[in-house]
C-alpha cells in the first residue's frame, strides 16, 4: 500500500523528470521572479518571494533533491504550497522547471515506492503512478522538509513579516 491518496494532482517538470503534489496544498503557481536573498540559508533557499504583500519562503527543489541547480526560463515556475507541518500549516514557494497540469490519480494507479534493497533518496516519495511516457512521482512535501528544514524556513517567514 502507498503512502498516497487517490484524488487531484498538480503535475511539474524537474529536468526528465514528472513529480506530483497534491493539489489541495497549492494556493498559487507563479511565473519565476528572483527570489529577495536571505543571508546563511541553506543553499536551496532562494530567498523570500512577495506573493500578495508578504514574503514567503522559496527553495529551488532541484538542489533540495540532489539535482544540479538550472537557469530560469519562461517556463519556470514558483508553486506557492501551504504545507501542514507538525502542528503548524508551513507557507513554501517551490521553484519547478515547468507546470504541466491538474491531473486525478485512482488508488488503483498509484504504486508505492519501489524498493531496491539499498538506502537512497525515497523518503520524500509517497508512490508512483506509471504513465505511457514514465512515472509521475508523488512528492511528499512535509517528508521532503525535515524538521529542521521546516523550522527554518518557517523562521525565514516570520521574519518576513516583521
Amino acid at each position: 500500500m502507498s503512502g498516497a491518496a487517490e484524488g487531484q494532482y498538480v503535475t511539474f517538470g524537474l529536468g526528465d523528470e514528472t513529480f506530483a503534489a497534491p493539489v489541495g496544498l497549492v494556493r498559487e503557481i507563479l511565473t519565476y521572479q528572483t527570489p529577495s536573498r536571505i543571508p546563511n540559508g541553506p543553499p536551496y533557499l532562494l530567498g523570500l518571494t512577495d506573493v500578495r504583500g508578504r514574503g514567503v519562503p522559496t527553495a529551488d527543489l532541484r538542489i533540495r533533491l540532489g539535482m544540479a541547480p538550472v537557469e530560469p526560463t519562461l517556463n519556470t515556475r514558483i508553486l506557492v504550497l501551504d504545507i501542514p507541518v507538525e502542528e503548524r500549516i508551513l507557507s513554501l514557494g517551490l521553484v519547478a522547471d515547468r507546470v504541466y497540469e491538474v491531473t486525478g490519480f485512482a488508488a488503483e494507479e498509484i504504486e508505492p515506492s519501489p524498493d531496491i534493497g539499498v538506502k537512497w533518496r525515497s523518503d520524500y516519495i509517497s508512490g508512483v503512478v506509471r504513465r505511457s511516457d514514465g512515472f509521475v512521482v508523488l512528492i511528499d512535501l512535509a517528508r521532503l522538509l525535515s524538521t529542521t528544514d521546516a523550522a527554518m524556513l518557517e523562521s525565514a517567514d516570520m521574519d518576513s513579516a516583521a
